[in-house]
Order: C-alpha cells, then structure tokens, then sequence
C-alpha cells in the first residue's frame, strides 16, 4: 500500500495547512525576523527589506545580471527568509513579494530600456526542494510582486520560462566554483512565446555567490529567439553583502622614550 501523498493537493496537504491555521490562533504570532509578539514581519524588519542595493558577490561570475536586492541577507532578514522558505510559513510572502517587487522596480530604474512589458521569470527550483517543502517558494514571492507591481500600475506578468534538468548537490558548504559546475547546464529556455518588447527580470529569493543567477541569465541568452537581443536583469529579496577587506593601517617605526 502506497503512503498517503504529502503535498497540499490532497486532505493529507488539507490537514496541514489546517494545523497551521489552528496554530496561529492558539500560539502568539511572532516576527519571523525578530521575535516580537504582533506581526509576521515587524515594522523595523519590513525597513530592513527597503532599501534597495546592488547586488555584488564576492567573486563576481562572468556573465552574472544586473542585480537589484530589497536588503542585505543578514540580521533578521536571514531567519525571517528562512522561516518562509524552509519552514512553512507561507504568509511571508506577502512581505517579502513586496521587497521582491521593490527590488524589480529598482532594477528597472538602473537599467533604462524602452517600455514594454515585465516579465518577471522564477529561478526553477529543483524538485526534489519542491517535494520536500510542499510548494515553490520562488513561483509564489514572483505571484505576490506581480500583484505589486500591477497595484502600483506597471504591466507585470510572471512566466515560467526556464526549465530545469539534472540533479543538483544541495550548494550549502559548496564554494562559488562548486556552485557554478553543479548549476552548469541545469537550466533551458521552453518555447513560451513573449509580448514583443518584454523586459525579462530574473526572480529569486536570495543571490548569495552569484552562481544560480548566472546560469539561470546565461540559460535565458542562449535560447532567445532570433531578434533583437534580450537584456536580462535580476531582482531577489536579498543578497549578501559583499566582504571588503581593508588594508591594515601602516604602523610608524617603534619609538622609545627613555624616562628618568
């Protein structure tokens, strides 16, 4: 007998989203970020995720995008992601789609190009990623910013316009180089006609190495149409910052001063 299935499609999916919303009405609801009692994000976290930066891993890839984050991913950015990616707390989306739309407005404004429709185009996530946490994260932050974006009166869409083949490693503890040869080849372009001038912005939750965002524009380039070619941009939540290692200060010549 095969076990019951464990996505949200079926009751064992019904059953969990229930016990998800009877817990919010007997356990507090804290900040994901900080704690504090009151809201799923607080105010001074939602701030964290408003102020739109350039995106700049440390070892920068060739043929990394323009990349345009909401925040830094540190503080209580860090948890606040995490809680919504790998631990179900799916009314994050709201807030963090709206960093997400922040993030492509961002983008767009640095990189003028004529207007046209946006499109935004979710980082595949791998389906074993998937399965195991019920959903994709990225295809919902993508849901959310659209409706952003759309509030705010920009003609955005989003459109699933990569695919994804292979296996890949879980990159926790893999390096930048690591990262680039398990992504290598892991993502296509599908036939999926576009309005013509479409401005194409790569979507993620987080850009850490660079190494998903390079592979996911490059994929993007290499199976556009013939034409005019497309600029590929990028916007994520947050990105971590970039370490900058500073020069030890110059030291004078030790100097002694005889005491009498």
């Amino acid at each position: 007998m095969r076990p019951a299935r464990t996505t949200d499609d079926g009751p064992p999916g019904l059953l969990r989203a229930g016990g998800r919303a009877l817990s919010d009405l007997v356990l507090p609801r804290v900040c994901a970020g900080c704690t504090r009692p009151g809201a799923v994000l607080c105010a001074a976290c939602r701030s964290r995720l408003a102020r739109p930066r350039l995106a700049e891993p440390r070892r920068h890839p060739p043929g990394f995008p323009p990349t345009v984050a909401a925040g830094a991913y540190a503080g209580p950015v860090r948890p606040a992601v995490l809680a919504f990616k790998e631990h179900g707390r799916a009314e994050l989306g709201a807030p963090l789609g709206t960093a997400l739309a922040l993030a492509v407005v961002a983008v767009l404004a640095a990189v003028p190009a004529p207007a046209g429709p946006v499109v935004l185009v979710p980082v595949p996530t791998a389906p074993a990623a998937v399965r195991r946490r019920g959903r994709d994260q990225v295809r919902e932050l993508a849901a959310h910013a659209v409706t952003e974006l759309t509030a705010a009166g920009l003609a955005a869409t989003v459109v699933p316009l990569l695919g994804r083949a292979g296996r890949t490693r879980d990159s926790a503890g893999l390096d930048a180089a690591a990262r680039r040869a398990n992504l290598a080849g892991r993502f296509h372009r599908l036939p999926v006609p576009l309005p013509p001038g479409s401005r194409l912005v790569l979507v993620d939750d987080v850009a850490t190495s660079g190494a998903t965002l390079t592979e996911a524009a490059r994929a993007l380039a290499a199976g556009a149409p013939a034409g005019p070619a497309e600029a590929v941009l990028a916007a994520v939540v947050a990105a971590t910052e970039r370490r900058v290692v500073r020069p030890a200060p110059r030291r004078s010549p030790a100097t002694f001063t005889v005491r009498g």
